[in-house]
């Protein structure tokens, strides 16, 4: 972000600006990059498609069985395998190459969709079979999911990553108001199946835009990919002790939960309280678009007032405010204004949960911590839509709108404590400030790499009257360590000598110990210099590595 100067004598519409005074960019930088353009339109055309075939499936289930809760299942399999494949699929797009992985993913999808829309144009859909090919599509979704998430940095500098996470959520809007209303016209015109194969077409869009992409080679690697086992493990590992990424995936928690009853139930409101067509489902989810195209507008005017925080509370106030509507509408009218509420709601929540998720990583754990966010969102939504479903189906439709909508106001005092967006002004570029290890001649690199655990210990001097602030820095520093992959940490002090301290901390193997000198921040070097500030003398802190002993075996 620009800044003012510091004498105060910049102007901005003739009027100086004050010392430090933030100036937000433009919602419209991120189009100076003409890869984020690029890719930015291919995505909204395919999401165009791909909001087409859910209008076309949600209104074809009414059709087959239109019980609530079967007719809820399909929001269910959209978002269940998102809660069930999205962490792996986060570890691999932190692995192999996202690029390659969201071509090959994008192919086989085009297949699955075009395979779907030949079953319903022969009359061969059952309930059981749409629910399958749509948790087929739901995975294939999933293991694409983080990798859109993690290439967006790639695309913009870090200044413009906030408007660039606003206008991906108005692409995908602009996709879901237009998507929908498409899907009723033509339905009517070219029967059920049409959809699905206009979908499947919108693919080959992104795939091509993805083809002609050339992403900056990252730097060269001097260490082998991880394993897939560990990296999962890892990530889980810095995700549990990065409070930055937990506070946003409870905030989320909480809002999904809740407003997925709409989602669940929107097709019974237009066939059974407004007795309408799929024309007019088709329109109801293109005014949820189109609410949340509006509010993609007044984002930086909210966020400036209301901050992160706020502009979630306000979000979650909306969202009630509309499941309350949707309880009671009867009229295409009113059921049109109650998704415009919706949509706006939407946006005004999901943009800093989004944005909050991207500032609280680095980026070689990137995949991995965004896929937690959206298990956790789609987990919420899949458990969400299965429970609503449920209430409507024992009780009725408008009291399940009801009660999800007194939920989403409960969770706005008892979430407030968890903050979003602490992570914005923290600096998580690559330091490289820990000095390689030097070996021992008798220990050949190639013979350590798969050797382990390792054990690091770090001797520190501290005189007596410091002691409670250097455990108080070194507890902070104890996080950095686990959640660059270090486990088993704690620090001890010798029983002889009171003013020395030893720090150590386990590494899974020699080689994930080197990963964590590629991973350690300038965020976490701050952190380091904060302890060793404490340490006397002119030597620094003491390192040793010890590696687990194996006996030789006889041949």
């Amino acid at each position: 972000m620009a800044r003012g100067a510091a004498n105060g004598r910049t102007k901005q519409g003739g009027r100086p600006l004050k010392v430090d005074q933030e100036v937000a960019p433009s919602p419209w930088v991120p189009f100076r990059h003409p890869v984020f353009t690029v890719l930015w339109i291919a995505t909204v055309i395919s999401n165009i498609g791909t909001w087409m075939q859910n209008a076309a499936a949600g209104w074809l289930m009414t059709s087959l069985n239109p019980d609530p809760l079967i007719v809820s299942l399909v929001q269910v399999a959209t978002a269940l395998p998102m809660f069930l494949f999205a962490l792996p699929a986060g570890a691999l797009a932190d692995i192999l190459d996202r690029r390659r992985l969201l071509i090959s993913v994008q192919i086989a999808l085009t297949l699955v969709i075009a395979s779907l829309g030949l079953l319903v144009n022969v009359n061969l859909v059952t309930p059981w079979i749409l629910l399958a090919f749509t948790f087929a599509v739901g995975v294939g979704s999933a293991l694409i999911a983080p990798s859109w998430q993690a290439i967006v940095p790639q695309l913009v500098p870090r200044e413009h990553l906030s408007p660039a996470v606003a206008l991906n959520g108005v692409g995908f809007n602009v996709s879901r108001a237009v998507g929908p209303a498409l899907a009723g016209v033509i339905i009517g015109m070219l029967g059920l199946g049409a959809p699905f194969w206009i979908n499947a077409a919108s693919y080959l869009v992104v795939i091509a835009a993805l083809l002609w992409w050339r992403p900056l080679q990252p730097p060269s690697r001097h260490l082998p990919a991880e394993r897939f086992g560990s990296a999962l493990r890892i990530g889980l590992r810095h995700a549990a002790n990065n409070r930055h990424l937990q506070s946003t995936a409870v905030r989320a928690a909480g809002f999904f939960l809740f407003a997925s009853a709409y989602w669940a139930l929107l097709p019974l409101v237009a066939r059974d309280q407004v007795a309408g067509g799929p024309a007019l489902y088709g329109t109801m989810l293109g005014a949820v678009g189109a609410g949340a195209i509006a509010g993609a507008f007044v984002l930086p005017y909210l966020k400036a007032r209301l901050g992160a925080d706020g502009l979630v509370a306000v979000g979650s106030l909306g969202t009630a405010a509309a499941l309350v509507a949707f309880a009671l509408v009867r009229a295409p009218g009113e059921a049109l204004a109650a998704c415009v509420l919706a949509g706006l709601s939407w946006i005004c929540v999901l943009a800093p949960l989004n944005v909050s998720a991207q500032v609280a990583l680095p980026a070689w754990v990137r995949g991995r911590g965004l896929s937690l966010f959206v298990t956790v969102q789609f987990g919420a939504m899949a458990f969400g839509s299965a429970a609503w479903g449920k209430v409507a189906s024992m009780a009725t439709l408008p009291l399940a709108c009801f009660a999800a909508a007194a939920g989403a106001i409960l969770t706005i005092p008892l979430l407030w404590r968890w903050k979003l967006q602490t992570g914005a002004g923290i600096d998580m570029s690559p330091s490289s400030h820990w000095p390689q290890p030097v070996l021992s001649e008798g220990l050949e690199q190639d013979m350590l790499d798969d050797r382990g655990p390792v054990l690091t210990t770090i001797e520190y001097r501290v005189r007596a009257e410091d002691r409670n602030g250097f455990l108080q820095a070194i507890a902070l520093l104890a996080q950095q360590r686990r959640r660059d992959g270090a486990y088993g940490w704690d620090v001890f002090q010798d029983a002889t000598k009171d003013d020395r301290f030893v720090e150590i901390f386990y590494s899974a193997s020699w080689l994930e110990h080197l990963r964590q000198h590629e991973r350690v921040t300038q965020a976490d070097k701050l952190a380091q210099e904060r302890v060793n500030a404490f340490h006397l003398g002119n030597d620094p802190p003491r390192v040793r590595h010890l590696l687990a002993a194996e006996a030789a075996t006889s041949a």
